[in-house]
């Protein structure tokens, strides 16, 4: 982690950037990666005005991220993220990004985060700790008798436990959970939603689970991991998000592509229908609902939904092979 906050570093004049991506949808033009990274990199800083920030964010908001822009944020978020490790495994770690949480459906995360670990999985989940109107991973983390990590050493111990690790962006990167707590005074998320998705902090390769809510986010994101995916990162899953969770739903089972070394292969269809009965889901949406359910399902009392279990084989078997290739 670098000390970008500790000292006082002289303001960044963002007028220029704004200029080119403040002309709305079909006027604005997408930044170069090295602009992205300079900009993105001073915004973490701390060194971009307030009221230049706001530009900024909603700029972006109206105007989407190129490709371009997504690596050169990332490039630039790299030294503002904790680097973390993994304890020695059959396995590859499993990075689980959880930023939007359960409003309508139970937010079954933490199980499919549990399941990955009973596995012998090393599991790192990363996300929100609270969200008004939402039930949070960390919250059914927390019922479960899961506390927050955040320290390596943590991280680390928790995984050689064969537990999940649950990490909140405050600890994983402060910058990075800065922009995105903007979203409460402008009222809309931002591309640090997006980002923060895409993070891999982990020393050796892993499967990252990435999940999408809009269908043209599918198309960017498929086009940035085709051409910007590093080997030493590991591979993808990208699937239809859950409420936007990275997990399956337990209705109607999304597709879920695997992306590797640049290509990109469907490893499971979407349902059209249904299969099977759906299964028994929690009584409410709360966490202590939600966790008590979780337990029952861990003890064999209630069957694991079937389109979970084929995500936790799925995961299973590509971070064996992930590992394997690596060593």
């Amino acid at each position: 982690m670098t000390s970008h906050s500790k000292a006082k570093l002289p303001a960044f004049p963002a007028a220029r950037f704004i200029k080119e991506i403040g002309r709305g949808k079909d006027g604005a033009r997408s930044m170069t990666r090295e602009d992205a990274t300079l900009l993105y990199e001073a915004m973490l800083a701390g060194r971009v005005s307030d009221l230049e920030l706001g530009a900024i964010l909603l700029s972006m908001r109206i105007k989407g991220e190129s490709i371009d822009e997504i690596a050169g944020f990332l490039d630039a978020a790299k030294a503002f993220v904790l680097p973390l490790s993994a304890p020695a495994s059959t396995y590859a770690p499993v990075i689980i990004p959880s930023y939007n949480g359960a409003r309508k459906k139970a937010n079954l995360t933490p199980l499919l985060a549990l399941l990955l670990a009973r596995e012998g999985v090393p599991v790192l989940v990363h996300g929100v700790t609270n969200d008004a109107g939402r039930v949070t991973s960390a919250e059914i983390f927390a019922e479960l008798g899961i506390p927050l990590v955040s320290t390596v050493e943590q991280v680390y111990a928790q995984m050689a436990a064969q537990q999940p690790a649950m990490m909140s962006i405050d600890a994983l990167s402060p910058a990075m959970a800065r922009l995105l707590s903007v979203r409460r005074i402008l009222g809309v998320r931002n591309s640090t939603h997006t980002l923060v998705k895409l993070l891999q902090p982990m020393s050796r390769p892993a499967l990252r689970l990435n999940s999408y809510t809009h269908p043209e986010y599918l198309h960017m994101l498929s086009q940035y991991f085709a051409t910007h995916q590093k080997a030493e990162e590991g591979d993808v899953f990208m699937m239809r998000g859950t409420e936007g969770e990275t997990v399956a739903s337990t209705g109607r089972a999304q597709r879920i592509d695997w992306l590797s070394r640049g290509v990109a292969q469907t490893v499971l269809e979407t349902q059209e229908t249904l299969i099977g009965s759906t299964p028994a889901m929690p009584e409410a949406l709360d966490p202590q609902s939600t966790a008590r359910w979780i337990t029952s399902v861990l003890a064999g009392d209630i069957p694991v939904p079937d389109n979970i279990a084929r995500q936790v084989q799925l995961c299973v078997d590509v971070a064996h092979n992930i590992q394997a290739s690596s060593v």
